[in-house]
C-alpha cells in the first residue's frame, strides 16, 4: 500500500472522554516517555487515528515497549503494509521477500534473529543492497540521513523483521542444523547420550549380562536369591518415595504463592515444537491466543521439520499474529523433539522459555505464575514444572490409568522432590526456564529421547534448582494400547540413556550431588528401570511357588523359597496399592469419577509397562535415536460427551484455589480453564480438513 492509499486523518475521530455522573477521583495519568509522543507523530503522518494511538500509548507505557511493537502485535496493522508506507516516507525501495540465497551467512548474523535490524543482500546483476527494517522512532534520523547522502538511497532497501527473520534462518540453516546436532558432543561429551556405552560401560554391560547368565545356568538358586535381594532393596526404596509422598506433608502442600513483580512483563519465549500436526494446529494456536501475557511481550515459536508440508501449510493459513514465528528445521538425523527445540534455542528473544506440546492447553496464568516465582526466587532456580492433568481419563482403562499415573507424579513425587531439593527428572512439556541459564547448560541433547529427564539431572549437577507449579496443562493420554506402547518404549529408552550417561562416571556423580540425591537418582530412574524389566519374572516366580503349594502342599516349599514368595507378594501388591492411593489422592471428585472403577486393571498397566522397558532395551541397540511419534488429535468440541468438560473445570478450578497466579485478575472465565470454550471457527475448519468431527 502507497502512503497515499491511507485514509486522511480527518476521517479518524478524536477521542472525546464522557463525564461521569457524579464526583470521580481521576486516576494519575502515566508518564509518557518522550520517545513514544515522537512515534506518535510518525503514526499520525500514516493515517492512524487518536483512539487508537491513544490506546497503544497506554500499552506501551504499561508493557515498557515501543508504539510501534503494540501496534503490530495488536493486529491493528499488516506488518507488511505498515514497513511499506515508511519505506515509502523514506523514499526507498520495498523488498516484502529476501531470498536466502541471495543473503551471506557471514559471523554474527545470527543476531539479526533476536533483533532484526538489517541484513546485506547480494546480486549478481547490481552491487548488494542493505535491507533495513525502518521503524518509527529511528524514522526522522533515516530521513536527515538520507537528505544529508541522497547516494544511500541507492544502497538501501525497507523490509519487514519477519523478511530479515526468515532470510537469516535460510541462509545459515545447514550450519545451525550442524551446530545444534555436535554442540554438546563437542563441549560436554560426557553429557551426550550420542554415544550409548561410555569408556568401560560397554564391558561392565557384557560382564554382567554374562555373569548372569551363567549363574542362571550353574546356580540358579543363587541368581534367584541375588535377583531378589536386589530387587526387593529397590521396591522398598521405591515404596519409601511414594509413602513419603503421599503422606508427607511437604508434598501435600501448594507451591507458595508469590508476590506480584510491580516491573513491566519481560519478554517471554515459548517453544512448542510440532511434526504431523496439522490436525491439532488450529487448537494449538487457539490456546496459546489465551496465554494471558501482553502480546507485544511474547516471543512464540513453532518449530517445524522444513518437510511436512502438511503442518507448516495448516499454520500458514491461520495468519498468526506478528508474536508468532514458524521455524522450519532442515531435514536431518536424529529427527527429534529435542533437536528441533536446540535448533530454535539461540534464537530464542526471551529472558524465560516455556516448552509446550502440539496438544497441550496451559492454563492461561501459568506465564504469570512462573515469572512471579523465577522473580522472587534465587537465582539459582533454573527451572519450573507445571503439573500435567489427564483430561481424557473416562476414555479407555488405559487413559485412566495414565491419568492416575501423572496424578501421583506431577501432583505428589516431583512436589516432594522440589521441596527437598532433590533431582527432579522433569516432564517433556510446560517446563519453565530462565534462558541464560538453559543455554549455559547447553539445552536439551538433541540424541537423548526423553530430553526432559536428562536435563533434570544436567540441571541439578551444575548447581541449579527445580521447581513446580499450580496451575496446570491438560493433555490427552493414549487411548489404545498400540499408541500407548509406542510412547512408553520411547520414554523407557530414554530413561535408559539417561542413567548410562550420568553413570558414566558414578564417583564423580556421587561427588557433585552428594550421597542423597545420588540414592534418589538410582530410585527414580535406574530402580525404575529395572522393577519394570524384572516384575514379569516376579509374577512368573509367584505364579510358581503358588502352583508348587496348591499341587504338593506348602509344607513342601522349602523356608527360602517361602520368604521369597512372601517378599513377592507384598512387594507387588504394596506396589500396586500405592500406585492407585498416590493417584487417586489428589484428584478431585471429578477426576476420580472420569477414571471410575477401572483402577484393578492396574496390573495389567504395570505388565505392559514391562513389555515396554524390554522393547526399548532392545531398540536401544538396534535404533536408539528413533523417535515414535505419538499422533494427536483435537479435543472434542462437546465436553460432556467425553467427560473433557467435568475434569477441565475440576482441575483448573483445583489449581487455581491451590494457588492464584499473582500480577492480574484473571479474565473472564479463565476459573474453568481454557477448554470449556469451544474451538474457534478456524479450529473448526481445519479439523474437518483433517476428517476429525
Amino acid at each position: 500500500m502507497r502512503l497515499a492509499d491511507y485514509p486522511d486523518q480527518a476521517s479518524f475521530s478524536t477521542a472525546i472522554p464522557i463525564a461521569a455522573d457524579g464526583p470521580a477521583m481521576p486516576d494519575p495519568a502515566p508518564f509518557i516517555r518522550p520517545e513514544l509522543l515522537d512515534e506518535a507523530k510518525i503514526l499520525r503522518k500514516l493515517g492512524f487515528g487518536k483512539p487508537l494511538i491513544s490506546e497503544m500509548l497506554l500499552r506501551a507505557t504499561r508493557n515498557h515497549t515501543s508504539l510501534e511493537a503494540e501496534l503490530l502485535a495488536s493486529g491493528s496493522a499488516c506488518s507488511a503494509t505498515y514497513h511499506e508506507a515508511l519505506a515509502e516516507m523514506l523514499g526507498l525501495s520495498f523488498m516484502p521477500d529476501i531470498d536466502p540465497g541471495r543473503v551471506i551467512d557471514m559471523e554474527g548474523i545470527d543476531s539479526q534473529l533476536l533483533q532484526p535490524q538489517m541484513v546485506r543482500v547480494t546480486s549478481q546483476a547490481r552491487p548488494p543492497v542493505v535491507a533495513i527494517v525502518p521503524a518509527a522512532a529511528r524514522i526522522t534520523r533515516l530521513q536527515d540521513m538520507l537528505c544529508r547522502r541522497p547516494e544511500m538511497g541507492d544502497m538501501m532497501a525497507a523490509t519487514t523483521p519477519e523478511a530479515v527473520r526468515r532470510a537469516v534462518w535460510g541462509a545459515g540453516s545447514r550450519r545451525r542444523l550442524r551446530d545444534t546436532v555436535n554442540r554438546l558432543f563437542d563441549t560436554a561429551p560426557e553429557f551426550s547420550a550420542r554415544l550409548t556405552f561410555w569408556g568401560r560401560q560397554g564391558f561392565y554391560a557384557g560382564a554382567g549380562t554374562c555373569l548372569t547368565l551363567f549363574t542362571l545356568a550353574f546356580a540358579p538358586f543363587v541368581a534367584v536369591l541375588v535377583l531378589h535381594l536386589v530387587l526387593t532393596a529397590i521396591f522398598f526404596a521405591a515404596l519409601s518415595v511414594r509413602f513419603t509422598a503421599l503422606f508427607g506433608a511437604d508434598a501435600r502442600k501448594a507451591a507458595p504463592a508469590a508476590p506480584p513483580p510491580t516491573l513491566p512483563c519481560p519478554v517471554y519465549s515459548v517453544f512448542v515444537a510440532l511434526y504431523r500436526e496439522g490436525a491439532v494446529a488450529a487448537q494449538l494456536v487457539a490456546m496459546l491466543d489465551k496465554l494471558d501475557w501482553p502480546h507485544s511481550r511474547l516471543d512464540i515459536k513453532l518449530i517445524c521439520e522444513a518437510d511436512d508440508a502438511e503442518t507448516l501449510n495448516v499454520l500458514r493459513s491461520l495468519h498468526l499474529g506478528a508474536h508468532y514465528e514458524i521455524v522450519e528445521v532442515p531435514p536431518g538425523l536424529p529427527r527429534t523433539k529435542p533437536k528441533a527445540l536446540s535448533y530454535a534455542l539461540w534464537a530464542a528473544r526471551g529472558e524465560y522459555l516455556v516448552i509446550y506440546d502440539a496438544e497441550d492447553r496451559p492454563h492461561p496464568r501459568q506465564l504469570k505464575e512462573a515469572w512471579a516465582r523465577f522473580h522472587s526466587a534465587p537465582a539459582d532456580l533454573a527451572c519450573l514444572q507445571a503439573p500435567l492433568v489427564i483430561s481424557n481419563a473416562r476414555q479407555s482403562w488405559i487413559s485412566a490409568m495414565f491419568s492416575l499415573e501423572y496424578a501421583g507424579l506431577f501432583r505428589r513425587i516431583l512436589p516432594l522432590l522440589a521441596i527437598n531439593r532433590l533431582p527432579m527428572p522433569l516432564g517433556g512439556t510446560s517446563n519453565h526456564f530462565r534462558t541464560d541459564v538453559l543455554r549455559r547448560c547447553g539445552g536439551w541433547d538433541p540424541h537423548n529421547v526423553t530430553e526432559d529427564a536428562d536435563l533434570g539431572l544436567r540441571l541439578f549437577r551444575q548447581g541449579y534448582a527445580c521447581g513446580t507449579l499450580n496451575l496446570p496443562t491438560l493433555e490427552d493420554a493414549p487411548e489404545d494400547a498400540g499408541t500407548w506402547l509406542g510412547q512408553r518404549t520411547r520414554w523407557f529408552k530414554g530413561w535408559l540413556q539417561t542413567w548410562l550417561v550420568h553413570m558414566r562416571q558414578p564417583t564423580r556423580l556421587m561427588r557433585e550431588i552428594g550421597i542423597l540425591p545420588f540414592l534418589v537418582f538410582q530410585v527414580l530412574i535406574g530402580g525404575m528401570l529395572l522393577s519394570a524389566l524384572a516384575h514379569p519374572l516376579l509374577i512368573a516366580y509367584v505364579a510358581h511357588v503358588a502352583w508348587t503349594m496348591a499341587s504338593d502342599g506348602p509344607f513342601m516349599t522349602s523356608t527360602v523359597e517361602l520368604c521369597l514368595f512372601t517378599i513377592d507378594v507384598v512387594n507387588i501388591f504394596c506396589s500396586y496399592a500405592v500406585f492407585i492411593t498416590l493417584g487417586l489422592a489428589p484428584m478431585k471428585a471429578a477426576e476420580r469419577k472420569a477414571v471410575g472403577r477401572r483402577w484393578p486393571l492396574v496390573a495389567g498397566y504395570w505388565m505392559m509397562m514391562s513389555i515396554a522397558a524390554w522393547r526399548a532395551v532392545a531398540e536401544l541397540r538396534n535404533k536408539p535415536f528413533f523417535w515414535n511419534k505419538t499422533a494427536h488429535r483435537p479435543v472434542p468440541h462437546d465436553g460432556r460427551a467425553t467427560g473433557v468438560r467435568g475434569e477441565t473445570q475440576s482441575s483448573h478450578r483445583t489449581a487455581s484455589e491451590a494457588g492464584t497466579c499473582p500480577c492480574e485478575k484473571a479474565p473472564s472465565g479463565s476459573d474453568s480453564g481454557t477448554q470449556d470454550i469451544p474451538a474457534p471457527p478456524r479450529a473448526q475448519a481445519v479439523q474437518t480438513q483433517q476428517g476429525h468431527p
